[in-house]
This record gives C-alpha cells, structure tokens and sequence, in this order.
C-alpha cells in the first residue's frame, strides 16, 4: 500500500500541507479536509467536483460506447457467444470499485485516491489499444479503465455528500447524472462512428484525462475523516462475491452461485468477529436503508441493457448501422442531460418521493412506448428513448439522497459505495442475464406490438426486443410498487 501511495502522490506531486504553497501565501489545509476535520473553501470543492466530472465523463463514454457494440467486438474477436461479457465483468469490476472507493473516501486522502485511479485509467487505455485480439484481453482493459475512472466519480459523491448542504448537493447530484448521460450521447456517438474506423480506438478516448492531473493535484480535497482503518480481507471477500454472482447470471455455472453463497457467509462471519470490520453487522441491520436500497436494485436492473437493445432494434429490424442508430439516439441523451441539470429544481419542487414516482414513471412508459410502437419505424425509437432517457436523468438524485439520507453522517462514504455498488452490480446481473436474449430470439414468438409490413427474420427480431421492452416495463413498475408499499418507513425521520 505505501508503494501505491508513493507512486500516486508522485503522479499528482502530492506532498506535506507545509509544503503546498498557494499563490496567496496560504497552505492547502485552509481548503482541505485534514485531521482535525477542517471542512475545504466551498469554492475549491466546487471546482474540485468539476474536475471529476470532467475525467468520470471521459471514462463513462467509453462504457457506454462498448454497451452499445459488444456484439460486434465480440464477433470481431472470435468469441460471440460471450460477448456480454464485455459490459458485465467490467460492470461488476465497476460496481466493486464503486463500493471500495465509496467506503475508502471514509478512511484514505481522496487525493491519492483519484491519483491511483487516473493512473489505471490511462494504463487501461493503452493496454486496449494495443492488445486486443482476443476477448480476454478486451474485458481486462475495460476492467482496467474502469477501475480508474470510478475512482474520479466515487471520490465526486464522497465530496459532495459530504461537504455540500441542502440545495448545493442535490444540484450537483444533478449535475452528476447530467454528466453521465452526457457521457452517454459521446459515447453512442463514438461507438457509432468509430466502429467503421476500428472499434480498438474506443479505447483511447479516456486518455485525454491525462491533461486534468494539474487540476486535479490543486483542487481535489487531501484528507479523510479520522478513527478508521482499511479492511482489506472484509473488502475482497465483499467484491469477489459480487464477481461470481454476476458471472453465475451470465454463464449459468451452478459452482460459481455456490462460491459467491461462501464469500458472503465467510464475509458475515468477518465483520461479526473482525476487530475493525469496513462496515459492521448493524449497517445491513438498518430496515431503513435495506428498503431504501431496494429502489436502486430494482430500478436500475436493467439501465445496461437499453443501448444494445436499441442497437440491436436498428440492425435487425430497421435494417440500419450503429452509426445511424447512434445519431437516432443522439436526442434522447440530450434530453435526459437536460433533465438531469434541471434535478436539483424538480426534486425541490416536487420532493424526492414524488421526484422517483415521476421518473420510474417516463422510464415505464418509455419502455412500454417502445415495446409496442418501436417495431413500427425509427421515430418511434426516437421518441420512445426520449422518455425512457429523461426519466433516468431524472432518477438519480432523488433516489440517491433518499438512500443517503437512511444513513448517518459518518458512514456517508461507505453509504455513497453501497449506492454504487448497488446500481452498477445489478445493472450488471441484468446485461448479463437478459445479454443472450438481446443478441438472440429468445423471445420471438409473442409480443403485443405495432408492426406493419415486417416478416420473417425482422419480424422475429422485433417480436424479440419488443416482449424484452414489457418485460423491463413490469420491472420498472415493480420498482414503483415497491416505493409505494415502503415509502412510510424510508422517508421517516431522515438522518440528515
């Protein structure tokens, strides 16, 4: 670990508080939190969450470009059967480092953190783009980068949860999301146009984070909340039994649900027994936070399966390229980064229960609008994605504070991990449960769909993707209910 550090903190030029001199005359410890719990300027923070934005879009793009063509890069490498696994194991690989760096940003310098992350960011890129020939090598420098840029955005939501008050955090929540659905219009785009240049260059767009590193060095807060320590047995117990239960929904090998059952029951024993556990035995005994926990689970299962639906819906129905399916796409992530900037607003209008009901509600519709009209032509594909995008823009930070605010103050940071690790693990579970259905017919023979003039093999493809959009439909509503029978116990008396 001093290694790690020592490497870090030579990449950003982190040194002592002594030594860091602004142009004022005043040591960086007026405006970072350090071991006496001094709070950062507000100023600097701001700037500090942009600058994380800016590297966490950089690497989002590239997740969203590859979700969009694993098929073809699965093709393109000889193993399509398995080309799911291109968005699911880095999506586990996101959802672990979601909850490591989340709890982290408890204990360790968010700087270093973010160091480190930038580092495996830009080494991943390179790994990719050189080394590609098989699917091994693609999913391990996907993992790679993904390890890197999480770090930019867990270390985003550590901060501002907790150095961001009232309307300050849900506005820049909503800028967070705003950000990710930006991410996602570049990256359709990217995958679109690149996939007929060579999909390998995909892989050096999150390398342009390399010129935030100054940026980041001056604003990104040094220090950690005193008293915890770095439980790395309980840690990797936690995340390699969220890895084998993932693979389980993708390969279907009984032994790996088998190993993940062991993990999680060898990870309980840990934490009842450990001297100082990351996280102990009373955190999963909070009946708030398990129901509040529930809502992102449920309605964020199947956000990774929707672009290479969409992609699949252009090929095999309409008969079109990614790139065009890309531009179809185009509008819709506008429309969702410009609900997601406008959150803050909605959610203090509306309140952050209603602010749920209403974008599970788009995201429903949009997935039944879908399901019945998008067999019908590519407008329908453009207005529905309009609606299913804009409610996912929408979600996010009211769902996020909602969890955030079951949790006391000091278990902000390992509240901010479990919300990530929640949203990315089972968004993973669903592309890699419902990834051969998207890539095959699994579901072609019935659907209630508008189809006119469609047969044979693009009437099997719309019938398909049409009965997996009901599906996705009857799980969002599920989300709703479940918000609905639980909202008493999870809005009672907030934490904070």
């Amino acid at each position: 670990m001093a290694n790690d550090e020592t490497d870090a903190t030579s990449i950003f030029g982190i040194h002592d508080a002594s030594e860091d001199q602004t142009s004022t005359g005043h040591t960086s410890t007026q405006r970072d939190i350090g071991p006496t719990g001094s709070v950062p300027n507000p100023r600097a923070t701001k700037m500090a969450l942009l600058m994380l934005l800016v590297v966490y879009i950089l690497g989002t793009l590239c997740l969203q470009a590859f979700d969009m063509v694993f098929a073809q890069v699965g093709a393109a490498v000889g193993n399509p059967d398995q080309a799911s696994l291109i968005s699911a194991v880095p999506g586990v690989v996101l959802g672990i480092a979601c909850f490591v760096y989340g709890a982290l940003g408890d204990f360790v310098s968010l700087r270093v953190m973010t160091a480190i992350g930038v580092a495996a960011l830009l080494s991943g890129s390179v790994l990719g783009f050189f080394a590609h020939s098989t699917l091994l090598l693609v999913v391990l420098a996907r993992s790679i980068q993904t390890l890197g840029y999480q770090a930019a955005g867990s270390a985003y939501v550590v901060i501002a949860s907790k150095y961001l008050t009232g309307r300050d955090k849900v506005l820049y929540f909503g800028f967070f999301t705003a950000g990710f659905q930006l991410s996602s219009l570049i990256g359709v785009l990217c995958a679109g146009f690149l996939t007929s240049v060579g999909w390998q260059w995909l892989f050096l767009i999150p390398a342009l984070a390399a010129v935030m590193i100054v940026p980041l060095k001056r604003t990104v807060p040094r220090g950690a909340a005193p008293g915890g320590s770095i439980d790395v047995l309980g840690f990797t117990l936690f995340g390699a039994g969220i890895l084998f239960l993932t693979l389980f929904f993708s390969q279907l090998l009984w032994w790996e649900i088998a190993l993940s059952a062991i993990l999680f029951l060898v990870f309980a024993v840990h934490i009842s027994r450990a001297r100082h556990p990351f996280i102990t035995p009373s955190f999963f005994r909070n009946n708030r936070w398990l129901s509040a926990i529930m809502l992102i689970a449920v309605l964020y299962f199947t956000q990774f399966c929707c672009t290479p639906l969409f992609d699949q819906i252009g090929q095999k129905v309409y008969g079109i390229t990614t790139e065009r399916v890309s531009l179809l796409l185009a509008p819709s992530f506008v429309a969702a980064t410009i609900v997601a900037c406008s959150s803050g607003a909605i959610v203090e209008k509306l309140g952050r229960r209603t602010a749920i009901l209403c974008a599970a509600g788009l995201e429903t519709l949009g997935y039944a609008f879908l399901a019945f009209l998008a067999p019908a032509g590519p407008a329908m594909l453009l207005l529905g994605s309009c609606l299913l995008y804009s409610g996912m823009g929408m979600l996010y930070s009211p769902v996020y504070d909602t969890v955030l605010a079951t949790l006391p103050m000091d278990q902000s940071g390992r509240g901010v991990g479990m919300n990530d690790l929640s949203m990315e693990a089972f968004a993973s579970i669903g592309v890699a449960l419902f990834g051969p259905a998207i890539t095959g017919s699994a579901f072609s023979r019935h659907s209630l769909m508008l189809a006119p003039g469609l047969s044979g093999e693009r009437l099997t493809a719309a019938t398909n993707v049409s009965a997996l959009l009901w599906i996705f439909a009857a799980i969002q509503m599920a989300g709703i209910i479940w918000l609905l029978v639980f909202s008493r116990r999870i809005y009672q008396d907030d934490v904070r």
